[in-house]
């Protein structure tokens, strides 16, 4: 039940997000509704539907794998892996210092979001779905979920922001 209302819940943050710029030349009204798939790239859109696959499995401190569990670095290295063919580094602190540093202003769908949740800087990590939530794996004896960003605990613990999706991707 959790994950169903999870996926409905992302589903509907994912489609409520503004449009991507359109092709060069291409046009349309301001009143022709824009579909799912015109508003991200097959980059972005992997990363999510992947992540959002895994809402539901149990954290496990360490953990790389779906079925024995994972953490929130092993979320994100699995996620970007299985989606993109993407290798990214084993801790939230690597992932730190890959891909383009960025704003919170300018989060995108599939940006790595960072936190400080064990009294250091980068120590968890978790992937922006846009409006302000973002899905992860939080700690133990709970399971990847689908949050929000405007919770003052996350609010007190933010650290920043990566891009990873870039160029031709994103």
């Amino acid at each position: 039940m959790f994950k169903a209302t999870a996926l409905l819940l992302a589903a509907a943050l994912v489609g409520a997000l503004p449009a991507t710029a359109l092709a060069a030349g291409e046009e349309r009204p301001p009143e022709e509704p824009i579909s799912f798939l015109q508003r991200y790239t097959n980059a972005t859109q992997d990363v999510i539907l992947e992540g959002l696959k895994l809402v539901g499995v149990r954290y496990r401190l360490g953990g790389n794998d779906e079925n024995s569990g994972l953490d929130c670095s092993g979320f994100v290295r699995l996620v970007f892996k299985d989606s993109i063919g993407r290798l990214l580094p084993r801790t939230a602190r690597e992932m730190s210092e890959v891909g383009q540093r960025i704003d919170s202003s300018e989060l995108k769908p599939g940006d790595l979001v960072f936190f400080n949740t064990m009294r250091r800087a980068f120590s968890h990590v978790g992937i922006y779905l846009g409006d302000n939530h973002f899905m992860h794996a939080p700690r133990t004896g709970a399971e990847v979920r689908v949050e929000s960003m405007d919770s003052s605990y996350w609010l007190k613990r933010y650290n920043g922001a990566r891009r990873i999706l870039g160029g031709e991707e994103n």
